[in-house]
């Protein structure tokens, strides 16, 4: 049950933010950021936390779980170093993927080959 719930919540917010790409002058750019301050928003008013714990990775996968995940690292940083915590805490809440994004980036770089699109 645990599995159909990730997808379901996972395919809800995929499928909401294909449907802005397709019906919305906005780009996938201002898209993207928009689902990661979302995320921090909702997590600081408290409603995150729980779709989290309830859909699992069909939450915390997603782009609005990066933005839950900087949120509670600054929170738990400023609970333990104060304001200096605010500058710290989201990064280093979120060390692991952004280096794993840069990691992989830079694998698929090296094998690949770019085009010009034209």
């Amino acid at each position: 049950m645990n599995f159909l719930w990730a997808f379901l919540v996972g395919g809800a917010l995929c499928a909401a933010g294909q449907l802005l790409i397709d019906l919305t002058p906005l780009t996938p750019a201002r898209i993207l950021t928009g689902y990661v301050v979302a995320g921090v928003v909702l997590s600081a008013v408290g409603l995150y936390g729980p779709l989290a714990d309830f859909a699992g990775a069909g939450a915390s996968v997603p782009l609005l779980g990066f933005g839950h995940l900087l949120a509670q690292g600054v929170q738990k940083a400023v609970a333990e170093q104060g304001l200096p915590g605010i500058f710290t805490g989201g990064l280093t809440a979120a060390a692991g993927g952004i280096t794993a994004s840069l990691v992989f980036g830079i694998l698929a770089a090296l094998i690949g080959r770019s085009k010009d699109q034209n």
